[in-house]
């Protein structure tokens, strides 16, 4: 703490004295030797003077010095806390990709996901229920996802088995063309090669012989 300068009230109120007393009743030795003496005591109280101005000039600085570190401290949390406010906005109004997720409404999740997933310390907590929903939609579509994927093999697998069966039926088919080609094609050499015997007329039964008309009675 800077001490308070010393006041000269009292050392002006002794010089006046000393300037309104009749010089006819007083001795001017005594006179001078009173009159330089508060003169050095005036001159050691401007000196204190001084130097307590001198001292609260530094306080002054240096106060003002951490005034100004202290504001500016304060400057920096203010921008700091309206950067802070513009983020936490920004997060407030930020689309989501989880509000273009189709997902269960929150009664068919109370009804369809598991207990652990549904307690009441997660149903008070928005932020909570939302990631248990979350979690049980990826549940859910990694079970269909593993559902369809069984499906799709199985009917892939389906497919393959008809084509393989179709493949061998073409070339079962093939197989039945070409060798009924060669048998006709043997069949036609063999009738180049070998003249068919002729074909005896089959005999008739008198009975039954159908008289033909005489040409010589016509």
């Amino acid at each position: 703490m800077v001490a308070a300068a010393p006041s000269p009230d009292a050392v002006l109120d002794r010089i006046r004295e000393l300037v309104e007393a009749d010089p006819v009743n007083e001795d001017p030795a005594a006179l001078n030797v009173r009159g330089y003496a508060l003169l050095a005591r005036l001159k050691a109280l401007n000196r204190q003077a001084n130097a307590a101005t001198k001292e609260h000039k530094l306080a002054t600085a240096a106060a003002r010095t951490t005034v100004n570190q202290t504001h500016l401290g304060l400057q920096n949390l203010l921008y700091e806390k309206r950067h802070l406010e513009r983020e936490i906005e920004k997060c407030r109004q930020f689309a989501s990709i989880y509000q273009d997720i189709p997902m269960h409404s929150l009664e068919d999740f109370m009804i369809l996901a598991p207990e652990n997933a549904r307690t009441e310390g997660v149903l008070a907590d928005r932020h909570e229920l939302m990631k248990a929903r979350l979690a049980y939609e990826l549940e859910s579509q990694q079970k269909l996802e593993g559902r369809w994927n069984a499906l799709t093999a199985e009917r892939d697998e389906l497919l393959k088995e008809t084509k393989d069966q179709t493949a061998a039926a073409d070339k079962l088919q093939t197989l039945v063309d070409q060798v009924m080609k060669s048998l006709l094609d043997t069949q036609k050499s063999i009738d180049a090669l070998v003249p068919p015997e002729p074909v005896e007329p089959m005999p008739v039964d008198a009975g039954d012989a159908t008289p033909t008309p005489d040409a010589s009675l016509a």
